[in-house]
């Protein structure tokens, strides 16, 4: 394997794999802490993000290599019109692995493609984020115990939710999962996620406007933010932005095991007075999330003959 683009390009016996890895790493940090010397890692962020570029150099760094950065597109050659391509074979003479978010789906498959080295998606477009479903998936494994029989709840914009598409992807390769699709109307996830892996599965998924009256049957409830950035109408934006804000008041409709669940950053659709609840896990996601990508780097590295 030279490259994960999307959450399928694992199966459950490497993402298992990972898991245990992790595990490992947390266990025993002194061990991997000189894994990578000498190796770099590229992120490319054609796109703004905190969490994800800096738990990847955190990844590297604790790995005991280096990180070389593009945090700004405009101070790249993208901005003289380079292409996506040309950038991949570029860099692929610099570094050992890269890492690469982008607002166009389906742009880190091209660097996939043209690069000589392991490719890792960090987020494109509204397609998928691979590496925020690892983290999601650890947060679940360590939470609740592993992945079989549960209900899953995904609120807020699911049809721009590129981690919501991931962890949907992810999840419906285990035994007896059910989701529950909370959003607006305008929001609802896409037909062809539905289609090509709701129902091509028999995964059983009821849609509803409804989040208290969702929120009793839910083991796994996965928060979202709408996305000013996938909307091309401010006016839409702003009318949607507020549709679903949980608060300490609707979680006491929830099971006292169900966990919550947020890919970050979140704006208002949780309530500051929640992170106390524990319950709460979208902090420990983030930390899952280094963890994650340390086992993902290892894997890829060593697949490739480079470590």
């Amino acid at each position: 394997m030279n490259r994960v683009i999307d959450i399928v390009d694992l199966n459950p016996k490497e993402i298992e794999e990972c898991i245990q890895t992790a595990l490992d790493i947390i266990k025993n940090p002194d061990k991997y802490a000189h894994v990578c010397e000498g190796k770099k890692l590229a992120t490319l962020f054609f796109e703004p993000s905190t969490r994800t570029r800096m738990s990847f150099e955190a990844a590297m760094y604790e790995l005991g290599g280096h990180v070389i950065s593009m945090t700004d597109a405009n101070t790249s050659s993208a901005a003289k019109g380079e292409s996506v391509a040309d950038t991949a074979k570029t860099v692929s003479c610099y570094a050992d692995i890269i890492a690469i978010r982008h607002p166009k789906e389906g742009a880190a498959y091209v660097t996939a493609q043209n690069a000589s080295i392991p490719v890792i998606n960090a987020g494109d477009g509204g397609h998928c984020h691979p590496t925020q479903t690892t983290a999601d998936l650890l947060t679940i494994y360590r939470e609740k115990g592993g992945f079989d029989n549960l209900t899953i709840g995904l609120c807020g914009d699911l049809k721009f939710g590129r981690t919501v598409h991931s962890l949907i992807n992810a999840m419906s390769r285990y035994k007896n999962i059910k989701f529950v699709l909370i959003s607006p109307e305008e929001l609802k996830l896409p037909s062809y996620v539905k289609k090509d892996v709701l129902q091509k599965n028999n995964i059983p998924y009821e849609q509803t406007t409804d989040l208290e009256r969702a929120m009793p049957k839910l083991d796994v409830l996965y928060m979202t933010r709408v996305q000013r950035e996938r909307f091309f109408n401010e006016e839409d934006y702003l009318r949607l932005k507020d549709s679903y804000i949980l608060t300490p008041q609707k979680m006491k409709y929830a099971r006292d095991d169900m966990i919550v669940m947020h890919p970050l950053p979140r704006v208002n659709e949780i309530s500051v007075e929640v992170d106390t609840d524990p319950r709460a896990c979208y902090f420990k996601q983030v930390l899952n999330g280094k963890y994650m990508r340390m086992a993902l780097i290892l894997k890829l590295l060593k697949e490739a003959g480079r470590i």
